[in-house]
């Protein structure tokens, strides 16, 4: 069984990417894919109080749950939408050091910070300033297969983007070109 395809969406919160996502699946017609999302992943957990420790802990594990969830979703032939926030470095480190590089068709989703600042009070749901404190530390790695602005391009219009580019992906990826510069010198899959 063939591997199944990997669209990971990165951006700061309230930058649209769980919008994009959802018009992905009603789009994407060469496939049935999924839509996994670190905030679906965060509320799965108890809601019992912690510490900061002990909360930056269950964090960590939650997160390499969800990319090692994506890794096996894909590895049985799934098709994959993910929506993630990579607001520091380890969790990059760690997609690239689980995911097939091959499979990942890395986008960027973009946000002036006045927009998503807007966005984030609009929202209500989100910590004020949570969007501004990711704002520089998402996008740091500075490689994309593909990226969107969605103060520019509606949710539609972004999707529809990816699905034009998805049969077109680069060789060699952004997670391969990634995986090569960051990872070198580590042992990878």
């Amino acid at each position: 069984m063939a591997p199944g395809r990997i669209v990971f969406l990165n951006g700061t919160s309230s930058s649209g990417k769980s919008s994009i996502a959802r018009e992905l699946l009603h789009i994407l017609d060469d496939g049935l894919f999924f839509h996994m999302a670190v905030d679906d992943f965060n509320a799965m957990r108890s809601r019992r109080e912690l510490g900061a420790e002990e909360l930056d802990a269950a964090l960590r594990r939650t997160r390499m749950g969800f990319h090692r969830s994506i890794a096996a979703m894909a590895e049985a032939g799934n098709d994959i939408v993910v929506d993630h926030v990579l607001s520091e470095p380890w969790r990059l480190l760690d997609c690239l050091a689980v995911l097939r590089p091959e499979d990942v068709l890395f986008v960027g989703v973009h946000c002036p910070l006045d927009e998503l600042t807007r966005r984030e009070l609009a929202r209500g749901d989100r910590p004020p300033g949570l969007a501004a404190h990711q704002y520089d530390l998402v996008h740091s790695h500075g490689d994309y297969d593909l990226e969107c602005d969605t103060s520019s391009a509606g949710a539609r219009e972004c999707a529809q983007q990816i699905k034009e580019f998805l049969p077109r992906r680069p060789t060699p990826t952004a997670f391969t070109r990634l995986r090569r510069r960051l990872l070198s010198g580590s042992r990878e899959r």
